[in-house]
């Protein structure tokens, strides 16, 4: 129970599980959360965690309860989220007969919440995604619009660093 685990580090998935006692189920990008507009906002993670002992664990955390706002027009971001995925547990006195003992039960946390985690329990944390910048209308009517279709008709379908060096070079 001394441990402290900082999920908001990013460590590689082999030394998160090895340093710590847990699984990492899922550790991915949470398509969809940043606002829409002009500019999009950016889509927030997804880090999923099963613990292999007991532990206790501490959440410091914001945008949970308020999404982060977009600017001049531009759409709000998802707030985050933050479940505890628990087993029920006969010392918990929530083992009921005749009930799979491996079925979860999601407990929404809030921002800051002081858990204490039973062998198999999740910890699932979405993060916020962020807010927009200018309207969705104004993206259509954006210059940069155009000029960027232009850029890629004239290119085809070459991407990447030697197409931009040799687009360059020609002077396009």
């Amino acid at each position: 129970m001394g441990r402290n685990i900082r999920s908001s580090y990013t460590y590689d998935p082999e030394i998160f599980e090895r340093r710590y006692p847990v699984i990492l189920r899922e550790f991915s990008i949470r398509q969809g959360s940043g606002g829409k507009g002009m500019h999009d906002g950016g889509n927030g993670v997804i880090r999923d965690v099963e613990f292999c002992e007991p532990i206790q664990c501490s959440m410091l955390s914001e945008r949970r309860a308020f999404r982060p706002f977009g600017l001049a027009g531009g759409g709000d971001a998802q707030c985050g989220q933050n479940v505890w995925m628990k087993l029920p547990r006969e010392e918990d006195g929530d083992l009921i007969e005749g009930k799979d003992p491996k079925s979860y039960r999601a407990i929404n946390l809030g921002a800051k919440a002081t858990i204490k985690m039973g062998k198999g329990d999740r910890f699932v944390i979405k993060t916020p995604g962020g807010g927009a910048w200018g309207s969705v209308q104004d993206k259509e009517k954006s210059p940069l619009k155009e000029i960027r279709n232009q850029q890629h008709h004239h290119r085809g379908s070459h991407r990447g660093s030697l197409a931009d060096r040799k687009a360059h070079a020609e002077g396009v």
